[in-house]
């Protein structure tokens, strides 16, 4: 499986968050993602440290599930691209607060400068694969980008002229966003990391339970969620080597033209598609055989015991967000 797909899969390492009851699990991360979505986006002392927090708190709770740390970098870098244009925009739609140069900066986008972007672009994406530490040459690319639109002022065919002129207040709210996104999906892939489909399924359907007073299939609906979770990272990965497969066989996504792409897609598409339903009717079979009925009234073989660890983790979320919540009120 490849290791860049967090969502959906499931490492065994036996720890204690692993032994943990998937209810209490699934109740303590969303009182965790709850407190994270409260706290105020501001440049105030007591938001950054309750981010700040929250970060740290994350962080823990993977090393204590024994998580490589690669494997949460490696888990984050597809979302790079989404972070750093979220801060990008906060530093050109924020104009409060104290600017950080003196005088704004003069950015020009013309010949010059947009053929070197894009020589500096070209040779990012041919030697990024061969590259260590491709996440600081990312962001080395970026600040690029805008240093060429500074530094190569020529007057010759101007495209686009600009005034660049950031703030600190726009600089910390950019990063307040990157962090809180980051410790979004750190704290969402542990679930997946902690927990296995069957039981995240069967906390889902004991959670959901009260919905049943209206009439809601909530057995059907716990199945569906559980099962999406599961196979995300197979279709991914699925996804990736048919692209691999037609690479071999000549077919570039990268250097094609925009209706060549188009074509290409479509190519993906459809194998993707037919595998999906081939998925699905094998899943479908093998719950059959295994006495699934659908809308029947299931057992399980293992039922789980609320113990004091499971109890714990409960009031440390309920601890964090009511935490949160008086810091709020109170500052």
């Amino acid at each position: 499986m490849n290791n860049k797909i967090n969502i959906g899969q499931y490492i065994p390492t036996n720890s204690f968050l692993h032994r943990l009851d998937p209810r209490f699990k699934i109740l303590a991360l969303v009182f965790l993602l709850v407190s994270l979505f409260i706290i105020p986006i501001s440049t105030e002392i007591y938001s950054l440290v309750m981010l700040g927090s929250m970060l740290v708190i994350s962080i823990v709770l993977n090393l204590l599930a024994k998580i490589p740390i690669k494997r949460l970098l490696l888990g984050l870098r597809p979302l790079m691209f989404l972070l750093t244009l979220t801060f990008i925009i906060q530093l050109f739609t924020i104009n409060t607060g104290k600017p950080i140069f003196n005088n704004p900066l003069d950015m020009r986008l013309s010949l010059l400068s947009v053929g070197a972007i894009i020589v500096i672009l070209v040779l990012y994406n041919v030697f990024k694969r061969g590259l260590p530490f491709r996440m600081i040459f990312f962001f080395l690319t970026v600040f690029l980008v805008f240093y060429l639109q500074y530094v190569l002022k020529s007057d010759l065919l101007v495209i686009y002229r600009y005034n660049f002129n950031p703030t600190y207040d726009g600089v910390i709210r950019g990063l307040f966003l990157f962090v809180r996104i980051m410790i979004t999906v750190l704290l969402t892939s542990l679930l997946t990391f902690t927990t296995m489909t069957t039981d995240l399924n069967f906390g889902f359907e004991t959670l959901l339970a009260p919905l049943k007073l209206i009439k809601v299939p909530v057995a059907v609906f716990a199945m569906m969620l559980s099962l999406i979770l599961r196979y995300i990272p197979t279709l991914l990965f699925e996804s990736e080597k048919i692209m691999k497969a037609q690479a071999s066989r000549g077919l570039d996504f990268k250097e094609s033209k925009l209706r060549e792409k188009i074509t290409q897609i479509i190519a993906l598409l459809i194998p993707i598609f037919l595998i999906s339903i081939t998925r699905a009717e094998e899943l479908s079979d093998a719950m059959e055989a295994r006495g699934y009925i659908l809308g029947a009234k299931r057992t399980r073989i293992d039922e789980f015991k609320i113990k004091t660890s499971d109890i714990f983790s409960l009031v440390f979320s309920v601890l964090v967000i009511t935490t949160i919540i008086t810091l709020r009120v109170i500052l």
